[in-house]
């Protein structure tokens, strides 16, 4: 994972293309990886560790399914080779609450996208509350059934399967 720091962090996005675009620039100037992974989507920080780590190991291994790892990652958090679906685990039009990953970490990136952003380390996103469970499990196509099996408790390691078997169904 290259040392990557994962922070919370709130942030309006006005224009998405001119955003994604600045956050580019940095990354470029500092030589750096910059993820935004959607809170909303995501089960909590071992989501974002686990995406990070699924779409590092592909790069190092020269396995990735796109050609850049930030897209990597957020093909991992979707738990989908489709684009379209990882795209909504990444930055939106409008507010958002979102995993701010710089891989490696470094201060310097840190600084200039915090200019933007607020932190929110404050907030506890790792809990799953019953409406977020939902959306999950919809977004993930966990069935009643499955999560029976395993417990409400678990659900959070569904997802996370779910990350990891998109190594199975490259």
């Amino acid at each position: 994972m290259q040392g990557c720091d994962i922070s919370q962090v709130r942030l309006t996005v006005h224009d998405l293309e001119e955003c994604l675009k600045k956050i580019h620039g940095v990354s470029s100037r500092t030589g750096t990886h910059v993820i935004f992974f959607n809170a909303r989507h995501m089960a909590g920080r071992a989501h974002a560790e686990s995406a990070l780590c699924h779409a590092f190991r592909a790069l190092d291994q020269g396995t990735m399914i796109s050609s850049r790892v930030e897209m990597e990652a957020l093909l991992y958090a979707a738990g989908s080779r489709q684009i379209v679906q990882a795209m909504k685990f990444g930055l939106q039009p409008g507010e958002n609450a979102a995993y701010l990953c710089i891989c490696p970490d470094n201060a310097s990136t840190r600084n200039e996208l915090m200019e933007f952003c607020s932190p929110a380390e404050e907030e506890d996103w790792d809990s799953i509350p019953p409406d977020k469970a939902a959306h999950l499990c919809t977004l993930f196509s966990i069935t009643p059934e499955e999560l029976g099996v395993v417990g409400k408790g678990r659900l959070r390691d569904l997802v996370l399967e779910r990350v990891a078997l998109l190594e199975v169904y490259r």
